[in-house]
């Protein structure tokens, strides 16, 4: 006789829309790619934007439908792992060598083959950091720079706009990131300021989709208050890694 709990069809619909809507994700990743072809750099940003959002709120219903309980033959983390590689990395790759501003100027050197090897590098080391073990602490904060080129192609075409090999250089700058092991904050999950950081990524969405809404005609000043939105994520890290673990580590060593 079986001791294996009985779920109610109403509890297995909920529970398989929850992968449905984490599957969605893959939708607005075509719609990005359809974007980038028609040159449309504004709408591909705000279809990525719109994965983030499902990426950051998936999980939330997956606890609360307990999913992993319900359907347990269908791995919802495999779901999430194909559709954040293609919208954190692949698009926001294709992006970055493809993009170019209202000027004509590509957002990396003109050179093709410069651009070719960005986007190389941005999927070459976000296929070793997604391979990596301990990618995800075991007090639930990335360990290294995440795979977020989504964002990293954001600030890079609509708010900074710099030259071409600057651009390149920050390509570099943040690949490199991705193997230094300071700790990033998990949004989604609960650990050290949860409340300002869910508060703050809140904040975050919304700045950058009224950057979007209205570019290229963004104020400086909702510039400026974007960018120190997104340097809270790095002031987190910076304090979880030098700060917090190490007092708790003094704390158990005494």
């Amino acid at each position: 006789m079986s001791n294996s709990p009985s779920f109610s069809f109403t509890e297995k619909a909920l529970a398989f829309s929850v992968h449905l809507f984490t599957s969605s994700g893959l939708i607005a990743a075509f719609m990005a790619m359809r974007a980038i072809m028609n040159g449309a750099w504004r709408e591909t940003m705000v279809w990525l934007i719109i994965t983030l959002v499902i990426d950051g709120i998936d999980g939330t219903f997956a606890r609360m439908f307990r999913v992993k309980e319900v359907l347990p033959n269908f791995d919802g983390q495999t779901i999430d792992y194909v559709i954040d590689f293609a919208t954190y990395a692949i698009i926001p790759a294709f992006f970055i060598y493809a993009a170019q501003f209202p000027t004509g100027e590509y957002l990396l050197p003109e050179e093709e083959w410069i651009r070719i090897v960005a986007a190389a590098i941005i999927l070459l080391v976000s296929a070793l950091y997604y391979a990596k073990e301990g990618m995800v602490s075991h007090d639930m904060y990335f360990v290294g720079f995440p795979v977020m080129w989504n964002m990293v192609a954001f600030y890079l075409f609509f708010i900074w706009g710099f030259s071409g090999w600057i651009n390149f250089g920050m390509v570099l700058f943040f690949a490199i990131l991705h193997f230094v092991p300071i700790k990033y904050p998990y949004p989604s999950r609960k650990n050290e300021w949860f409340y300002p950081t869910l508060i703050n990524t809140v904040l975050f969405i919304t700045l950058n989709l009224v950057v979007l809404a209205i570019y290229p005609n963004a104020p400086l000043w909702l510039k400026i208050v974007s960018f120190f939105s997104m340097l809270y994520f790095g002031f987190i890290a910076i304090m979880k890694t030098y700060v917090w673990d190490r007092k708790s580590n003094a704390i158990e060593i005494n």
